[in-house]
Parts: C-alpha cells; sequence; structure tokens
C-alpha cells in the first residue's frame, strides 16, 4: 500500500473518551457535541508540497549511515514530549541526530521514529509518525497534545512524504526488533551520527550563515536597549528579552539559554540567572545565539562597555582577550590539529597575565603541558568547539575526530577566548577584580583558510565603541 493510499484511510468517530479520574479540568462533552463536531467543516486542500531545500542534503547524509551499517537494523528516535509542570510540556525540540537525517528540524513530530530495514543493496528508510488527529477522529476535539482543534494542523503521512521526499508510515505500525541499533542505547551508531556533522555541506553552511545575520541584528537590539536595561531593576532580563524577541521573531528561537552578565556576573561562564542590575560603567558580556528554524544556531559573545566607553583598565583585558582570538583564527589552517587553535590564544593570555604580574611562574612555565596551567584560573574554559545544529555540535565524536582532528573544509566551529577576575578573587589587584570579557566568533573553516562569519559583529574595543554610538544614535 502506497503512503497517499494509507493516508486517506480516516479513522471511524468512536463516543468521546470517559472523563479521566486524574484530573478536575476536564468537562463531559454533551451530546449535541458529539452528533455535530465531526460535520460542516469546509474540504481542505491536500495539494502535496514539493519537496523542501534540505530533502536531498538528508537523503546523503543517510545514505552515509546505510553504508556504515551494512544489513544493520537502524533506529532514531525523535524524542518524546517533556513535561514543564502538571499538564504542560517544553516546546518539543526533536534529536539533533533525528533532525539532520531528516531534514524535519523544527516541524518535527514528537515520538517520531527514523528506521533503516536492510534490504540486500543497503537500506529501506521509513519515517514513522503519529498521523494527524484530524476531524474524523475523537482526537480531534478531547487530546489537547495531539488535537487539531487544541493545536493547529498538524502533518499527514502523504504530505511529509513530500515534503522531506521520504516514505512514511504510521507510528502503530512500528515495531521494536531484536538486534536493532538504537541511537543513544548503541555506541557505535551514536557516534558515527555526531562525526558525520563535523564537516558540513552546503545546506548547513548556508543556514549557519543566516543563523549569524539573524544573531548580529539581535545584538543591535540589545545596544539599543541598554538605556532601558540601566533603568530596569533587572536590566539583564531586559537584555534578554530583547534578544529572545528577535530570535523568536526571525527564527526558532535561541540556540541556548541567552548570558547577558553585567558586572561581576560576567566572570561566572554559564550566568543564565540573568537577575542582576546594568551599572553604568561596568561591562556587559552577552553569548546569545539565533537558532533558525533548520535549528542551525550561531553561538556568538560580545562585551560591551555599558556607558559606551571601556576604561582603561577594561579595554587593557579587552584587547588582551581580542589579541587572543586573532592568534587563534591565525593558527587555524587545513591539516592543523583543532586543539592548536586553543593552544595559540592560551600562549597570549598566559603571556598577558605574566606581564601584568599575576602568574607566581613565568609564562613558559605556565604553559607547561604537566607543571604549568596557573593561568587558565583566569580563563578555565577550552578557545573552541564545533557547532551547527547543536551549540556543542558532534559531542558523541571520538577524541581523535575532534580534539585531536585535523581541520577539514567545512568544518564550522567557535573562537572564544576570555578573561575573568572574579570579584572575590585577591590574586589580582583590585583594579581588575569583577571584570569578565569573553568574544566569540563562528568560523568556517574553507581551503583558503579561516572566514570568520560573525565579522560584521565590531570585535576591537575601538569599533565596539563606535557601534554602540552609532545605534543608540
Amino acid at each position: 500500500m502506497s503512503t497517499a493510499e494509507r493516508d486517506t484511510i480516516a479513522e471511524p468517530v468512536v463516543e468521546a473518551p470517559a472523563e479521566s479520574t486524574t484530573t478536575n479540568r476536564k468537562q463531559p462533552f454533551p451530546q449535541g457535541f458529539l452528533d455535530t463536531i465531526s460535520t460542516g467543516w469546509a474540504e481542505r486542500d491536500e495539494t502535496l508540497p514539493s519537496p523542501r531545500t534540505q530533502a536531498p542534503f538528508a537523503a546523503e547524509r543517510r545514505a552515509a549511515v546505510s553504508a556504515a551499517f551494512p544489513g544493520k537494523r537502524l533506529v532514531i528516535p525523535a524524542g518524546s514530549l517533556k513535561q514543564r509542570s502538571n499538564d504542560t510540556d517544553y516546546v518539543f525540540r526533536a534529536h539533533s541526530a533525528f533532525a539532520h537525517l531528516t531534514g524535519w528540524a523544527s516541524d518535527s513530530e514528537p515520538d517520531s521514529v527514523l528506521v533503516f530495514d536492510p534490504t540486500a543493496d543497503g537500506h529501506d528508510v521509513t519515517l514513522y509518525f503519529r498521523e494527524r488527529a484530524d476531524r474524523t477522529t475523537t482526537e480531534f476535539y478531547a487530546d489537547a497534545t495531539v488535537g487539531e482543534f487544541w493545536i493547529g494542523p498538524r502533518p499527514s503521512l502523504a504530505g511529509v512524504a513530500a515534503d522531506l521526499a521520504i516514505a512514511t508510515d504510521h507510528l502503530h505500525r512500528f515495531a521494536p526488533a531484536d538486534g536493532e541499533l538504537v541511537l543513544e542505547e548503541d555506541d557505535d551508531l551514536t557516534r558515527f551520527v555526531s562525526e558525520l556533522r563535523l564537516v558540513k555541506d552546503d545546506f548547513e553552511i548556508a543556514e549557519m550563515r543566516r543563523a549569524v545575520d539573524i544573531t548580529a541584528q539581535g545584538f543591535d537590539d540589545v545596544i539599543r536597549s541598554l538605556p532601558d536595561a540601566v533603568a530596569h531593576a533587572r536590566g539583564e532580563r531586559v537584555v534578554e528579552g530583547v534578544f529572545h524577541r528577535r530570535a523568536r521573531e526571525d527564527g526558532n528561537g535561541e540556540g541556548y539559554d541567552t548570558i547577558a552578565a553585567s558586572g561581576p556576573h560576567a566572570c561566572y561562564l554559564h550566568w543564565t540567572r540573568n537577575d542582576g542590575s546594568v551599572v553604568p560603567g561596568d561591562l556587559i558580556l552577552v553569548d546569545a545565539g539565533v537558532e533558525a528554524d533548520s535549528y542551525y544556531t550561531a553561538d556568538i559573545t560580545r562585551t560591551l562597555p555599558v556607558s559606551g566607553t571601556f576604561t582603561e583598565v577594561q579595554r587593557r583585558v579587552y584587547e588582551t582577550v581580542r589579541e587572543a582570538a586573532d592568534a587563534a583564527f591565525a593558527a587555524a589552517r587545513v591539516g592543523v590539529r583543532f586543539r592548536e587553535v586553543h593552544e595559540a590564544a592560551m600562549r597570549v593570555i598566559a603571556a598577558r597575565v605574566a606581564e601584568w604580574g599575576l602568574l607566581p611562574v613565568t609564562a613558559e612555565q605556565a604553559l607547561d603541558a604537566d607543571a604549568g596551567g596557573q593561568h587558565r584560573r583566569y580563563m578555565v574554559h577550552g578557545t573552541s568547539h564545533h557547532l551547527g545544529i547543536d551549540v556543542h555540535d558532534c559531542a558523541q565524536a571520538r577524541r581523535e575526530m575532534y580534539y585531536d582532528g585535523i581541520l577539514a573544509p567545512g568544518m564550522v566551529f567557535t573562537i572564544e577566548p576570555g578573561l575573568y577576575f572574579q570579584i572575590d578573587d585577591l590574586t589580582v589587584p583590585a583594579e581588575y577584580r569583577g571584570i569578565g570579557v569573553r568574544i566569540e566568533d563562528d568560523i568556517l573553516m574553507t581551503e583558503d583558510g579561516p572566514v570568520n562569519l560573525s565579522a560584521g559583529i565590531p570585535r576591537t574595543a575601538d569599533e565596539v565603541e563606535a557601534w554602540i554610538a552609532r545605534v543608540q544614535g
């Protein structure tokens, strides 16, 4: 039976489900409602869409998976809704490997399963998902999770098959089998689909560029909002909210929780409470990235002087971080090990903090792989991570393919050195305490060298000051 034929089979209208005994919010439906709810609706346009732009790229990815696991049945679940509280759920986001291999991305349905069934010459690939609960079903009005009366139109089997150029079937026809390899349960499969994303195809690179462009607009919005942030007791949330608006208006949302860290909060690497004040004279570190509808995300950090200009000490720290970022960028070349990008940045950091008298040893001693590391007190994180459909992409890749891997054209990664002098750190002079600076850019590796996708967002101290003056008018 074809996908289109399966799609025309409607579930019969049956009596409404019995009233639940687990909640006092459900009310029984009167008979008049039950007699008329399935009638009187206009016919829907069932014109099938053309395959989306991502479809052929996703097909190539599936072919690579098929070739790597001959004779094996592979199961790639999308994942399920996760409870937020009581009867409300978090916004659904499909597993990144599922999204990568289907191209369904933000349209993905919870509980869907992508299955590779082995054949003599490869695999038959089928996307199983729960068919829409349309007006011919009781779920249409009685199920707030999938009923179209509640959540709006949902995809049909035939529609998704045409959209993604992939065979589809109803979820109830999927049955687990002995010996199958399931994502997140089988290490080899989990590792392979993660490493498959180390090199991006043309579609992915275009989406990364789009995510960066929208993020750049979000940073303009943030600068515009700084006076409002200063005026509000929880100004960090003003900044967070302004960026969120841009992310939701022009993308799918943020690719991760925005860090809007003002003053001493900038020294906490993953400050996402964002409940502090924004004070003139301080710096505010904003680490934010828009996720496109395709799930590909930017990841950019800029550190801004709230008053529009850096103090002498702030500028010294800022320009050191920028120097480290530039050194890392210069080290990124095809054929270079990924970790060498980090090492280049750390040489600058060690040299400068030693020069400022902050280390008990020389910079050379601090850089010793076994006995050193004293400079890492002020920059404990790594300089780079792969970026793509996850903000920390390819996280299940082997070390020899990731940290010790060789840079190749099509890789996209961050360069994000920083310096963080916490407010109570007695190893630094008082003038440095409470200053946190990070500069983060998104880098595409090409045959001709690295390309800074976010280079259009001002980076140097002088550029940042001019940027703030221009945007705020």
